[in-house]
């Protein structure tokens, strides 16, 4: 079995890449996803643990990430409601509205972060229902709710070309 140390380089290095992926899927942003796979692994990997095995520990970040990003975001949505004054709406970063992957991006931003979440872990990830519901500390119900509301919101956002 390998020691911290160790595991920590056999997971950034073999799974960092996949790691970032998962955290832009989550956050829309480059930098963001980067700062929360940093921030998962100092969460994990400053906390004693007994196993060090990679499928397990590479599942357990991803469950950190998850929840540092849903953190991160009530509390962001919490300053925005104390500080009005502070917080002027912005758009967001441009986007190459031309591709088709820059879309995507954009709605996922347009989500709520628990419909994020489920949108990622649900068609990203291949998660089944009752994980996603573990993972979310909510009832199978309340993910198949986030799932339609997060599908009817995509489909009703999604720019439809009336070229033929």
């Amino acid at each position: 079995m390998p020691s911290w140390e160790e595991a920590l380089a056999l997971l950034a290095q073999g799974r960092g890449t996949a790691l970032k992926r998962y955290g832009y899927l989550l956050c829309g942003s480059e930098a963001d996803a980067s700062d929360l796979v940093q921030e998962a692994l100092i969460r994990v990997f400053t906390r004693p643990r007994r196993n060090w095995a990679l499928p397990a520990l590479e599942a357990y970040v991803r469950k950190t990430m998850l929840h540092c990003h849903l953190d991160q975001t009530a509390r962001r949505r919490r300053w925005l409601e104390i500080m009005p004054r502070l917080a002027e709406k912005g758009e967001s970063p441009a986007a190459d509205a031309s591709t088709e992957r820059a879309d995507v991006i954009q709605l996922l931003q347009d989500l709520s972060p628990r419909q994020r979440a489920c949108v990622v872990l649900f068609y990203y990830e291949d998660r089944p229902l009752q994980e996603i519901a573990a993972l979310l500390d909510c009832g199978v119900g309340t993910v198949k709710r986030h799932l339609d509301d997060a599908r009817k919101r995509l489909a009703a956002a999604w720019p439809t070309s009336s070229e033929g």
